[in-house]
């Protein structure tokens, strides 16, 4: 995939997370948000050259861009969409945590694709 195909994805994922929590599935819309936010992470690795091909390797290129931007929410960012996908599998999110956290990695995936996009939050 080229960068722009990995920002085009991102947005996807957010538009369809966004609709699976709408429909109150939560399972779905969380691995939707996981999603929209590897890929925008791949985005800005692939932009830099660095290695993005697994989970370890995205988590990595998370923590440079963290430090590159001096910026440590982009850490965070990416460890509350980990825990999404965390949730994807065990279901184990209460609706008091999935709200705030959403918006925080919408936010995480809008600022790494440079794209201005309202918060989809139902």
């Amino acid at each position: 995939m080229l960068v722009a195909e990995h920002v085009d994805t991102a947005h996807d994922f957010l538009d369809a997370a966004a609709r699976e929590f709408a429909a109150g599935d939560v399972l779905q819309g969380s691995e939707k948000l996981w999603g929209a936010a590897s890929h925008a992470v791949m985005a800005a690795a692939q932009q830099r050259g660095w290695a993005m091909g697994s989970h370890r390797q995205l988590k990595i290129a998370a923590d440079r861009l963290a430090v590159e931007h001096d910026d440590r929410s982009i850490s965070a960012g990416f460890a509350l969409a980990e825990k999404f996908h965390a949730n994807f599998y065990h279901g184990f999110m209460e609706d008091w945590e999935i709200h705030p956290d959403r918006d925080i990695v919408h936010d995480f995936v809008i600022r790494l694709t440079n794209r201005d996009q309202p918060s989809q939050q139902n």
